[in-house]
């Protein structure tokens, strides 16, 4: 059983490696554009879907995940900010409010997908400007949707976490990817047992 995880995300492999399972990665190149009235959680699932079969071709025999993630405020797409002025205007929206990340999820296998949207609600605390300004010169979460890390100091910001899977917040929903792989015929938790 060949595994492979189509993105480029390091977080992505940092908790795909958590299963225990051998698996190689690459980037798929897709257009990511949203279509006209596509909600969000439409949005996360196609975007899933097509990472995995994009790579298909390539890696025919393989077990291909694809994930795709989005965060909202108020019905509004958040997105990676990119820049410390970004991160502070977005953690000043969402002081004292809550933000949810939808996380899209496929498995592919010889022409056959599964896929799942996950929700998580992140509830922040009511924030200072000087609390956000120390959090974001100490993590610098550039790079992460929302302008923080729920595993590293980013903790410091909430007042509560509601959903099913924590992973889902970093980008891969590893308890709905094992329900995939179940539901596929394969046991991740044998597939790890026989790689140790």
């Amino acid at each position: 059983m060949q595994l492979l995880l189509a993105s480029s995300s390091r977080y992505r492999r940092q908790q795909l490696a958590q299963l225990g399972i051998p698996f190689d990665w690459a980037s798929p190149d897709i257009d990511e554009t949203p279509y006209v009235d596509e909600t969000i959680d439409a949005y996360v699932q196609r975007l899933a879907e097509q990472k995995a079969l994009a790579m298909a071709a390539q890696y025919p025999q393989h077990w291909i995940i694809g994930s795709d993630q989005a965060c909202s405020l108020n019905g509004a797409v958040v997105s990676k900010p990119e820049n410390h002025d970004n991160a502070r205007q977005q953690l000043l929206a969402s002081a004292g409010k809550t933000i949810r990340f939808s996380t899209g999820i496929a498995l592919w296998h010889q022409g056959k997908t599964s896929s799942a949207v996950e929700h998580f609600d992140v509830q922040f605390r009511a924030l200072s400007a000087e609390e956000i300004e120390d959090y974001l010169r100490l993590e610098q979460p550039y790079d992460c949707a929302g302008s923080f890390k729920v595993e590293g100091l980013g903790i410091h910001l909430f007042e509560a976490l509601h959903g099913r899977d924590i992973n889902s917040l970093i980008g891969l929903p590893l308890i709905r990817l094992c329900d995939l792989m179940r539901a596929a015929g394969l046991n991740p938790l044998q597939l790890a047992a026989r790689h140790r």
